[in-house]
């Protein structure tokens, strides 16, 4: 069992953790073009989460991996992820003005550059784990190629705006949302389990029922967050969802029920751990932040 305080002091030093090794990979070697590099760090170094490299952390030491085969995987992710946010807030996509507390990299830049700089943190997901030796590398190449691309993230962002002005039933709304953003959140524990196990482990296929779970519960909270939050905690504008007409599971569910959602979901999470015992006590606990965080 790990309490609140155990568990915020963990994602603390996850955070920390990667946040000293994104840093260090804009400063190892000099920029061809000083104002794209800016762009790129603008969309990756200013806050954020970082769930996904957590997630990458927690599952790798669930199956017995050391921190430092971790290193590059949660880089990776948090890097596609980056991507992916810099794009959905392109005026020709979400058009938002504010992420993360700060002007979008469209805003802060231009839209152009915001392009070319969500292109260059894509490319330099895959770079950063095809340069880490590791003896599942092509699996792992293969997980964060398939969560990100045309049957991933990407699609679900296709989804997405496909949907606007609609009315999906539940089924179609989780299937919308287990693409733009379970596919990466289901990357980032594969990930993990990846540095620790071989493919054929039965151990990953609990981790990914796992992370099924969790990515559709993150993203119930998130509508949640849209209604009952505010800008300046979201560090992005509140009640955005409504305002482009954008389907959502309080729409469909309202609050309370699109909340037991979220919590069965979590249930079932939770369940799907049995087959790892005590060591999956830590991703145990972030299902359950995934439905309490205020932002």
């Amino acid at each position: 069992m790990v309490n609140a305080e155990t568990l915020a002091a963990g994602l603390a030093a996850d955070r920390a953790r990667v946040d000293e090794r994104l840093e260090a990979l804009f400063c190892e070697r000099d920029a061809a073009v000083p104002r794209l590099d800016a762009a790129m760090r603008h969309g990756v170094l200013v806050g954020g989460k970082r769930l996904r490299p957590v997630l990458v952390y927690a599952a790798g030491r669930a199956l017995g991996a050391g921190d430092a085969s971790l290193d590059a995987p949660a880089m990776a992710i948090e890097l596609m992820h980056a991507y992916s946010l810099v794009h959905d807030d392109l005026p020709a996509m979400d058009d938002d003005d504010l992420r993360r507390g700060q002007p979008t990299v469209h805003r802060a830049f231009d839209e152009a550059t915001a392009i070319l700089a969500g292109d260059a943190l894509q490319v330099l997901a895959f770079e950063v784990l095809a340069r880490t030796p590791h003896p599942r590398l092509p699996a792992m190449l293969l997980t964060l190629a398939e969560a990100a691309g045309r049957d991933g993230m990407v699609a679900g962002q296709a989804l997405d705006l496909a949907a606007v002005g609609g009315h999906p039933d539940a089924d179609a709304l989780a299937a919308m949302h287990c693409h733009k953003t379970g596919a990466l959140i289901r990357a980032a524990v594969r990930l993990g389990g990846l540095a620790a196990v071989t493919e054929d482990d039965p151990r990953l296929g609990a981790l990914d029922t796992y992370a099924r779970a969790i990515g559709l519960a993150f993203q119930i909270h998130d509508d949640v967050l849209d209604v009952t939050g505010d800008t300046k905690t979201l560090g992005k504008a509140s009640g955005a969802d409504a305002a482009r007409d954008k389907p959502t599971y309080p729409s469909l569910l309202g609050l309370a029920g699109a909340r037991a959602r979220a919590g069965e979901l979590v249930e079932e999470a939770s369940a799907a751990l049995a087959p790892l015992g005590e060591g999956a006590a830590s991703l145990t606990a972030l299902a359950r932040y995934m439905i309490e965080r205020d932002h």
